[in-house]
């Protein structure tokens, strides 16, 4: 146990599953005691915040919505007294091939960005004045490559991913010193998001394909997002703020990966 976490307080959005799993777990493992937001996936959200077995919490709140924001900042004070962490990893996309200008329409792009970014920002103003009274608080947002590159999913979710990266910096500038504000921008993550649809073996398939894509030769999963993330939360890490850290097991050296197929220089 840190004792930089001991006793803190930190909020998780989109906790319940995935690499919001595995930062509650981490966090927990540190002595934090977490808010484990979800939107529809209670069961899942209970049990993580069960295991925490720290007086950890689940919390339904549908964080598009602003009053939800503020409610959830609420709770945790109601049940803590105070907020030192906020972990903004809620979110969603469209798969859409980028080249089909035709697959994505406005609603689209007005659906993914008021989770992506919009519901973001709102949850640091909810949490900004409870933040403000601790001495080492701090955001980390999880972007994606999608955001760096231009790439991923869909262009609306690369689009969202990408004002969360700049949004990152202008809320790190105005809410220093008092409060840091980081990204991480992960690759492809093996959640259990993938195991459902394409079954064990097709998700075997897809991370070994993954992994022979690599310069690291493996395909990262929730706990290699989670570990980065607990390391900008930690007080021993003040210096940092304003960055979105990169994390894809090096895919992001081969810049092959992010040109057009058939297409040279």
């Amino acid at each position: 146990m840190s004792a930089g976490f001991d006793g803190r307080v930190a909020i998780v959005t989109g906790g319940g599953t995935g690499i919001g799993a595995s930062v509650v777990r981490m966090l927990a493992e540190r002595g934090v005691r977490c808010v484990v937001n979800y939107a529809s996936s209670k069961d899942d959200a209970e049990a993580v915040a069960a295991a925490a077995g720290n007086g950890s919490i689940a919390i339904q709140a549908d964080i598009v919505e602003d009053a939800a924001c503020k409610g959830l900042a609420q709770a945790a004070i109601d049940a803590f007294g105070r907020i030192d962490f906020l972990v903004n990893n809620a979110g969603r996309t469209k798969f859409a091939n980028h080249e089909d200008l035709d697959a994505l329409d406005a609603e689209d792009f007005v659906d993914i960005y008021r989770l992506n970014t919009i519901a973001a920002f709102q949850m640091v103003r909810a949490c900004a004045p409870a933040m403000r009274e601790q001495d080492a608080s701090a955001v980390v947002n999880v972007a994606s490559v999608a955001g760096l590159f231009g790439m991923g999913s869909s262009v609306a979710y690369a689009a969202s991913k990408g004002a969360l990266i700049t949004m990152t910096k202008s809320l790190a500038r105005v809410l220093a010193p008092k409060i840091r504000v980081n990204a991480v921008a992960p690759g492809y993550v093996g959640t259990g998001w993938f195991e459902k649809r394409l079954g064990a073996e097709g998700f075997e398939k897809l991370n070994q394909n993954i992994a022979s894509r690599v310069p690291m030769g493996f395909a990262t999963g929730p706990d290699e997002i989670a570990g980065p993330i607990v390391h900008l939360l930690d007080p021993l890490s003040r210096s940092i703020t304003g960055e979105t850290t990169t994390i894809d097991a090096g895919g992001h050296l081969d810049m092959a990966l992010t040109r057009r197929p058939g297409k040279e220089g």
